[in-house]
């Protein structure tokens, strides 16, 4: 698959990069490769204030990764059935990245649909969470484009397959709270689930 519907946004996006001091472009390519490590440190945090908190939230906090692992495989089975290459390899273009090698597809961006998928996921188990996360995901979707990996469509259709697989799964996790609320009375998984934290880490209402 080729696209070059958004070609000129990406072209000017790419350039306008080229324009920009290194240490700002450095600051940029290290948060879009390595920013997932933010989502997660979020997702254990949502663990960690869901303990005090009741059995359905608990539920979707423990549910968070699963659903962003899920999202991942989604959108990586929707880009082989694409083969879209990615824009550095069609379009020619001096990139703030190293351009992946051909047979790396771009569509749909799988950094972008696992920081929405995480986002939107959080969103359920821990609203305070979940709206820190968003930005963040927002950033790393954008980040994407600036260092020249991803079209802006590749980033548009990752966040809505990020946030169409997360949102609902993670909803119906919550109908597993009486499966937590028994785990919470064994010995092995009951401090895990819900000793209650003290100090800034505490439950988010």
């Amino acid at each position: 698959m080729t696209s070059r519907f958004d070609a000129g946004l990406y072209r000017w996006v790419t350039d306008l990069a080229q324009h920009t001091p290194e240490p700002v472009n450095d600051t940029i390519r290290f948060f879009s490769d390595y920013g997932l490590g933010i989502f997660a440190a979020l997702m254990l945090l949502a663990w960690w204030r869901a303990r005090p908190a009741d059995a359905a939230r608990m539920a979707a906090a423990l549910a968070v990764p699963f659903v962003v692992v899920t999202a991942f495989l989604v959108n990586d089975v929707i880009k082989s059935l694409f083969d879209e290459q990615r824009p550095c390899q069609t379009l020619h273009t001096v990139t703030v990245e190293t351009c992946p090698g051909l047979g790396d597809w771009s569509f749909p961006s799988n950094h972008t649909a696992i920081a929405f998928a995480c986002a939107a996921a959080l969103l359920v188990a821990n609203r305070r969470l979940g709206w820190v996360a968003l930005p963040v995901a927002v950033l790393m979707g954008l980040s994407r484009v600036w260092i020249g990996v991803h079209y802006p469509h590749d980033v548009l259709a990752a966040v809505v397959v990020g946030t169409a697989v997360a949102w609902p799964l993670t909803l119906a996790a919550r109908r597993a709270a009486p499966a937590v609320e028994r785990m919470r009375g064994t010995r092995l998984l009951g401090p895990a689930l819900t000793q209650a934290p003290h100090g800034p880490l505490g439950a988010s209402r």
